[in-house]
């Protein structure tokens, strides 16, 4: 079993850079192999070019799957594509957004190579799972390396992450997995209802009220032009999570009084949409 550690952008927003500050073309990331005392190295950047050539130089490629997540950015996909390997969709765990380890291991076939999770929204992949499955069936488990962030900027994100928990009601707030340190570089809930209808009733409703929010994940990347002609493969996590989720403004303008509002307003739309 290969564990690689790289830096990819994983998400599509400012708030979520990907990449540390000092992080440049040509970093040398650490790549531990099964084989007893030896550590070889690996260069990196942090686009999908680099992850099929990652996936190149662990000697993956054509005939070979990549299992990915749809839910997401298309980057792991798209870099499966370019090493020449086949991307296999798996389904996400409904609660973190992360790719699911049941779902992972239901995946695996002879084919199988290599996984690529994604820390979506700044919650973590669950790579303990992973990493067993990946053990138990030799692949490749390619590691998403934290990004160089700002301490105290995170630091308050997950204070106004917290003060939504408490202050919303009628939507469903962003799960943390036990042990699991949240960096909150967006704050996705759940609306309830009909799906994306009344999520975007909603997202609309919030808009006229003057409150910004955005859907990070309008379509599953399996759905994508150049990802569908591998069928489309049961994941109703995800299509679920593409059609009900919406991200709510955290970015550090955002006072107490901002907050507040926001607040106020979401709860009033409640019995609204």
């Amino acid at each position: 079993m290969l564990f690689v550690t790289f830096m990819f952008t994983s998400c599509r927003d400012p708030g979520c850079t990907g990449r540390p500050p000092q992080a440049e073309v040509g970093d040398v990331q650490q790549v531990t192999t099964a084989r007893p005392g030896r550590q070889d190295r690996m260069v990196s950047e942090m686009t999908a070019t680099a992850l099929g050539a990652t996936l190149t130089k662990l000697g993956i490629g054509r005939g070979d799957q990549v299992i990915v997540p749809s839910f997401g950015p298309s980057a792991p996909a798209d870099g499966a594509r370019l090493a020449g390997a086949q991307p296999v969709f798996a389904d996400i765990d409904p609660h973190t957004f992360c790719l699911s380890p049941d779902a992972v291991a239901a995946a695996v076939t002879d084919g199988t190579a290599a996984v690529i999770p994604v820390n979506l929204f700044g919650h973590p992949a669950p790579m303990e799972g992973l990493g067993s499955i990946a053990r138990q069936y030799g692949l490749a488990l390619i590691e998403e390396a934290p990004a160089d962030e700002d301490l105290g900027e995170t630091a308050r994100r997950r204070v106004r992450a917290r003060f939504l928990d408490s202050a919303l009601n009628g939507v469903v707030v962003p799960y943390v997995a036990p042990g699991a340190y949240h960096r909150y570089h967006r704050y996705t809930v759940r609306i309830p209802g009909n799906g994306r209808p009344d999520r975007d009733a909603y997202a609309l409703a919030l808009a006229a009220r003057g409150v910004r929010a955005e859907v990070c994940v309008p379509v599953p990347v399996h759905r994508l032009p150049a990802h569908r002609a591998v069928g489309l493969p049961d994941l109703p996590h995800t299509e679920r999570a593409a059609a009900d989720t919406l991200s709510l403004p955290i970015e550090a303008v955002l006072g107490e009084r901002e907050l507040n509002r926001m607040a106020a307003v979401c709860n009033q739309l409640g019995p609204l949409v």
